[in-house]
């Protein structure tokens, strides 16, 4: 297994990036007009080569159950996906993650669906969090580079959090597989 690093030093990784107007509805396009639910976000570089969002939410209506009165289980991982898309295409975009340095948009477009993968993911739910309104925070904290059976792909661990005005929060985590990314 292979480290993938970065210089800290990086100017990128100091930069912030608002809410890119066209790059965003191409990451959502994949999704149903009625379950596209990132509104808004604003990328980070962070030292080592490494990247985060802060987005905002809405889910007016759920897309797959009667209204429970909070952000579930499903629209967790919905606005997981969406969060971490569009994170990734944006710091490809803008050169900020370790592991994607070749990539192109072009590359993130032909692997979005499917070549990235979620081999794991965890939430807790500490209080319940107004899918109406919401913010949301993702981070990657580590890209490692693996070549199983000679093959590369790359690993990721994130971390990610939901909050509302009214002491709604969610936590958890998530690693990442990027399969077939040559």
């Amino acid at each position: 297994m292979t480290r993938a690093t970065a210089d800290s030093t990086d100017i990128r990784s100091a930069q912030t990036f608002a809410t890119d107007e066209d790059l965003l509805p191409r990451v959502l396009a994949p999704y149903k007009e009625h379950c596209r639910y990132l509104l808004a976000a604003e990328v980070s570089g962070l030292p080592g080569g490494l990247s985060r969002v802060r987005a905002t939410f809405a889910i007016p209506e759920s897309c797959y159950i009667d209204d429970t009165g909070h952000l579930n289980a499903v629209e967790v991982n919905i606005a997981y996906n969406q969060m971490m898309y569009y994170l990734v295409a944006k710091s490809v975009k803008e050169r900020l993650l370790t592991g994607f340095e070749s990539w192109t948009l072009e590359d993130f477009w032909r692997h979005q669906l499917p070549d990235i993968l979620i081999a794991r993911f965890a939430s807790r739910f500490r209080r319940p969090v107004d899918p109406r309104d919401f913010l949301g925070e993702m981070e990657f904290r580590s890209v490692d580079l693996r070549s199983p059976g000679g093959r590369p792909l790359l690993t990721a661990t994130t971390a990610y959090r939901y909050w509302d005005t009214e002491g709604g929060r969610c936590d958890g985590d998530a690693t990442l597989a990027f399969v077939d990314i040559t």
